[in-house]
């Protein structure tokens, strides 16, 4: 039997497997009866219990997908509708021509839901479908050229380790026969071999490689390749975490959603690692670099728990992080993340209201801990790959319970080129263009000073070749924010700062006269936004669209300033008002003060908001 040569033969337990290696049928029960005794190895997912059946471990939504998959309906990427693979089924199926149905098909969730539901009903025709489906897929898929779309490293990786919890689930079942075992286990050691020969550094899919042949590897230290697999995990792991973690906690890819993915991806295999007695493969570093990590969603995260979706990143739901925030507070002893899981009902607030991520280039300033606290996020960061878009100095605000300004999102991965375009323009962001084309990466933090009534950040782009923006923001008493944005350079041509708002019922209203636009919600919460006058300038409506769910868009207001910039001209410079308010707008009025516009270290205004006048500034 191949599988015996896969097997360490001196492992305690096996004799009798070993016995009968002649009787390939006999031995396979043996092993069974090996596997549903052993108590030497520890897993994230305990086996059954007496009391399995009175908690709910399955959700409504799971009973409906693992129901589906019986009859071959399989839930794949959740943004289409469950799809008919065939009776005798096609797992080379696409419904769809996005790519990312077929490679999430070869993920299996439905199986994950197939498992939870026959953990609290134990109805056998749920492990019964799901080991003759996953004989069926073995059988049809072996690792070649015609089976890539199965094979994926990050399909293995995630197979890896979510089929550990598959057979923690199905192991005790009358269903889960010898036969299965041994094709369970081979196909285990096919991934984890697979796994050796791929490597995605410096990329959320090489955690995920890295995972898949860590829970192998632990999960089943029988395998005779076990230790080389768990090492060569390991030291990826270790490896990744200094790789793709900047110094201030942020994942290189800047994409929020992925930034908790890695800490999952990052945290699971120590967790494993320590119930298997294996912690000491991990330095100190490893868990404070994680600790770091979870800091993250607090500094950035809006008011009501969601994100500002930069790159491919989604908005979420209000409280999304707080199960989370409630682990890591026990795991870290923080009472600043108890806070943010209890919604202030415990713990303490965090010691500040902004929060700067100078290497990730993402920054922070918030009125407050409460949910209508007023908040704005902003990125000027590097290029982070391809979950990053071009956005530098874009940002997204809330106030008042309400996403003001949400980033446009990324609709859609594949099988759409021209609208994964559309998200990804520059143009669509709240930042500055030349001519209206994309924006490089090339950032800098000239000033970071938060005080208690005057938040400034000042960051710069060498947005292109011949054209640096610099983005000054004043977060005023706490309240409302003055901007302003200088285009330095000798190039020439239509200088635009767009902004992007909410989408609702009630259209926005545009003043062209006073260059004003604001949104006009009949309840909660709106915003002002007002460029200071200037010869030339002109308000323009454009094209705006958000997505905050995969492949689903909706319209919603989106407009921006422009002047024509001369090559002679030594600056474009906006001065733009920008106010979150409940009830009535603010009257702001502000002009720059310091007229020198060769002087650019420093940057004076006057403020009049209603009738009150103050000066604010800097000097570099």
């Amino acid at each position: 039997m191949l599988l015996l040569s896969r097997i360490e033969p001196g492992v305690a337990g096996m004799g009798k497997v070993f016995q009968n290696k002649n009787y390939p049928e006999k031995a396979a029960e043996e092993l069974l009866i090996y596997f549903r005794e052993r108590k030497t190895v520890r897993h994230l997912v305990e086996r059954f219990s007496a009391e399995d059946s009175t908690r709910n471990y399955a959700t409504k939504n799971d009973f409906s997908i693992a129901n589906n998959a019986l009859k071959h309906i399989f839930a794949s990427q959740s943004a289409y509708p469950p799809s008919f693979c065939g009776d005798d089924i096609d797992w080379d199926s696409r419904p769809v021509p996005d790519n990312e149905w077929i490679w999430q098909l070869h993920r299996m969730y439905f199986w994950n839901s197939m498992a939870r539901v026959y953990r609290q009903t134990r109805d056998e025709k749920y492990a019964r479908e799901w080991g003759i489906q996953l004989l069926d897929w073995i059988k049809k898929n072996p690792n070649d050229e015609s089976h890539k779309y199965a094979w994926r490293s990050i399909e293995a990786g995630i197979r890896g380790y979510s089929w550990t919890i598959l057979f923690q689930h199905f192991l005790d079942s009358p269903s889960f026969t010898p036969e299965i075992l041994v094709a369970f286990l081979n196909s285990f050691y096919d991934h984890a071999e697979y796994l050796m020969t791929v490597y995605r550094s410096k990329s959320n899919w090489g955690l995920m490689e890295a995972e898949g042949m860590a829970f192998i590897a632990i999960t089943f230290p029988e395998f005779k390749d076990a230790v080389k697999w768990r090492t060569e995990a390991f030291r990826r792991l270790n490896n990744e975490i200094n790789l793709q973690v900047y110094p201030d906690g942020h994942q290189r890819e800047l994409a929020i959603g992925y930034h908790i993915g890695c800490i999952n991806w990052f945290l699971r295999t120590l967790e494993l690692a320590k119930m298997n007695q294996l912690e000491n493969m991990f330095p100190p570093s490893y868990l404070k670099t994680i600790e770091l990590m979870c800091e993250v969603p607090m500094k950035l995260g809006l008011p009501d728990g969601t994100n500002a979706q930069f790159g491919d990143a989604w908005a979420g739901r209000p409280g999304q992080h707080n199960n989370r925030y409630l682990e890591w507070a026990k795991m870290f002893s923080r009472n600043d993340f108890l806070y943010i899981a209890t919604e202030g009902k415990q713990g303490s607030k965090p010691d500040s209201t902004a929060f700067a991520l100078p290497q990730s280039g993402l920054y922070s300033m918030r009125s407050g801990w409460d949910k209508n606290a007023t908040c704005l996020v902003l990125k000027c960061g590097p290029n982070g790959g391809g979950h990053c878009q071009p956005d530098n100095g874009t940002f997204t605000l809330h106030a008042g319970g309400r996403t003001l300004t949400p980033d446009a999102g990324s609709y859609i991965y594949s099988g759409d080129a021209e609208n994964r375009a559309w998200f990804r323009q520059t143009k669509v962001h709240q930042t500055l263009t030349l001519n209206g084309e994309n924006s490089q990466y090339a950032p800098k933090l000239l000033l970071w000073k938060p005080e208690e009534k005057l938040d400034v950040l000042v960051v710069e782009n060498q947005s292109y070749e011949n054209l640096a923006h610099r983005r000054s923001v004043f977060f005023i008493d706490k309240k409302y924010f003055v901007i302003v944005d200088q285009a330095f350079g000798d190039a020439a041509g239509d200088v635009n700062i767009h902004f992007q708002l909410a989408p609702g019922k009630e259209e926005a209203i545009y003043d062209h006269v006073n260059n004003s636009v604001h949104s006009n919600f009949s309840e909660g919460w709106n915003v002002w936004v007002e460029s200071m006058p200037q010869p030339g300038m002109e308000l323009k409506e454009e094209l705006g669209q958000v997505s905050f769910e995969y492949t689903k868009k909706e319209p919603r207001p989106a407009f921006s300033y422009g002047i024509k910039k001369k090559q002679e001209d030594a600056e474009a410079r906006f001065v733009t008002v920008v106010a979150p308010y409940l009830g009535k707008a603010p009257r702001v009025q502000v002009k720059v003060i310091n007229g020198n516009l060769l002087n650019r270290n420093e940057l004076y205004l006057e403020i009049i908001e209603n009738g009150e006048t103050k000066k604010i500034g800097y000097n570099l």
